[in-house]
Parts: C-alpha cells; structure tokens; sequence
C-alpha cells in the first residue's frame, strides 16, 4: 500500500501567482481588540526553532470590542521556573515570534505570525488554567504558547543576534496592536511548520468545519529543512504500538494486509486508514507512530514498515514555511494573513 502527498512541486510553482493574488477581492480584517475567554492549546515548542504551531480547536469566541496598544497592555506570564513576569504585550510577542518561527525569514512572514500570534494571546489572557492560577499565560507549548526571552534568544543567534532581534521587534511594531477578524469575530488562527502543498479544512483534522480554516494552496517545497523525512519500524514494534492503543486491531495475519482502504482528504492527507480492521484517522496515525505530518506513505518490506513523511504539522491555518515563500516572492504579510485565513475582513480599531 502507498500514499503520495501532494507534489511538492505545485507549491514551488505558484511563488510566482501568491504575491499577486490576495489583495483586491479578499476582505482581510485586522482590528484593536479583546477577546473572550477561549480554550484552545499551542503546540509543542522545537528547541531547534523550527515553526511549529499545533491548536486544537475547541470553539469560535463571538464578540470583539477595541482595546490600547501593545505597549498599554500587560500580559501575566508564568515560567517554567515558577515565578510569574508582567510584561507588555510587545515584550511578550517579540519572546512568542523569536520562538515560533525562525528569525531568518523574512520580514512579512514575522509580521503575519506576530499578528496570529496576538490574535491568540488575547483569547489566552481571558481564559483561566488550573495549570497556572496566578498567571494568564505559561511558557510552556503544551499549554500555552512558546516563549523565549530576549537574552536566550539571542545567545542562541550568536552573532546574527542583532540582526534578528531588529526584525522581531518590528514585526511586532509595525503589526501593533492588530489581529484577526471574521464576521466580526475574532478567529482561531492556527498555524504549522509546512505542508505539502495545500493546506488542510479544519473539519478533516479536528471536524470542526470553520469558514475561514478550509484548504488553500501554499508554495512551499523542497527548500524546508527536513520536508521529507522517514519512520521506519518492524512489524513487531508496529504491532505493540497498535495494541497498546487499540486492543480490538486484530494483527495475526501477513503485516503486508495489516494497512487497508485508505483515504485521502482533499489536500492530498490520509484521511482515514485501516489497521487491523480497525479505522483510524491520518492524525491518529501520524500521533501513533511519531510521524511529523498526515501526508504519509507507508510500505511494507523487509526491514518492516517504512513511512514517507511530507511536510510537518497538523496542516491547517498558515503554513510557517509557506509564509515565508509567499514573502519572498513579494505578498505583504496582509496578503499573507488573506490567503491563509479565507474571506477575514480588515478593520482598525479605535
């Protein structure tokens, strides 16, 4: 059994279209706002900076109302170590970028996360956790959003530290106080590292069907840092993976039958798959296995079971990698925000 993902070679082709096509006939919102509480996790965090980006939806908050700046608001964080910051909202976004995406890309790209970035702080600053009582906000990615400080940040860049740090902090500026609306609403704007050429419909990966979360294009390709990788595991490994976790499989037979009737998404990702004659999804194979994306291929020979990996990430929202090749060829990060996140509207607050 094999499954190819979309052909990384439709993303390289199309930097030279993204550029042109967001600005006129998409509505692209971006307001001064707060927003009410909503429960919605981040993903893990890479310590190799690599983007990541990973949240789960839960539910679509339904008001907005305006709010000051970056530098008049403050944002309760609690660190790994225990003791709780107040920050501005620039300080914490400029720590959020330098953690979520790399600070090579460029410039736009670090606009258009800085502003999905603030979109979901805000959510995050009327929400309550268990996990972090004192705080709004935690560092850590599974629970919140990654953070890193500026002294961190810029130890690890060495002598691009300058540098990098000047292009967070505009992104964060010259996107002050902006995030992103539909209908008036604010959204969920969920992100990920790269696809494998579309992005993926919110409703096939968590199956809530979001207007403004479907299935776009995206240009990135072979140019991302581990776009393709690999998951190789015998048979036997195979089968204590799937009988940990869904006792009922029945894996007596030939391991080459073990994967059957599988399905694609329109994106191009395993939609669902069998598995000893039980149905899993494509994450839930991608969670199982330690794969880095739903768009998989999977064979079966004599070193067991090979998977082909195509991308990383849950696939829906903007694209990181994406992002950045839209950039490159010369969408401003409001072309970018458009295109990822269909049919918002742009609006600015008081």
């Amino acid at each position: 059994m094999r499954f190819q993902g979309r052909d990384a070679a439709r993303g390289r082709r199309m930097r030279k279209d993204l550029g042109r096509t967001a600005g006129a006939g998409v509505a692209l919102a971006l307001v001064l706002f707060l927003m009410p509480a909503l429960l919605v996790r981040q993903g893990e965090f890479s310590q190799e900076l690599l983007p990541q980006g990973t949240l789960p939806l839960h539910r679509t908050p339904s008001s907005v109302s305006t709010a000051s700046q970056d530098r008049g608001r403050v944002v309760r964080l609690s660190r790994s170590d225990g003791t709780v910051e107040e920050l501005t909202m620039e300080e914490y976004l400029w720590g959020v970028v330098a953690a979520e995406m790399p600070a090579s890309f460029e410039e736009e790209a670090l606009k258009a996360q800085a502003c999905a970035a603030r979109t979901y702080t805000v959510t995050l600053q009327e929400a309550s956790s268990p996990r972090h009582p004192d705080a709004q906000i935690c560092d850590d990615s599974g629970c919140c959003q990654a953070y890193l400080d500026r002294a961190e940040a810029e130890a690890r860049w060495g002598a691009n530290a300058e540098l990098y740090s000047g292009k967070i902090q505009r992104a964060v500026e010259e996107t002050d106080g902006l995030g992103v609306l539909y209908n008036g609403a604010p959204i969920q704007a969920v992100f990920f590292s790269s696809s494998s050429g579309a992005t993926e419909d919110a409703a096939a990966v968590w199956g809530n069907s979001l207007p403004y979360l479907v299935s776009v294009d995206s240009p990135e390709g072979d140019e991302v840092p581990n776009y393709h990788t690999t998951v190789t595991l015998t048979a036997d490994q195979v089968r204590e993976l799937v009988l940990a976790a869904y006792p009922e499989s029945d894996l007596s037979g030939d391991p080459s039958g073990w994967f059957s009737d599988l399905t694609l998404t329109a994106s191009g990702r395993v939609a669902q798959v069998k598995v000893g004659g039980v149905a899993l999804s494509g994450g839930a194979v991608r969670n199982l296995f330690g794969l880095r994306s739903a768009c998989f291929q999977v064979e079966y020979g004599e070193s067991g079971f090979t998977f082909s990996v195509t991308g990383y990430g849950h696939g829906v929202g903007m694209s990181q990698y994406g992002a950045n090749a839209m950039a490159q060829a010369g969408s401003t990060w409001q072309e970018i925000i458009a295109h990822y996140y269909t049919g918002v509207t742009l609006q600015l607050g008081e």
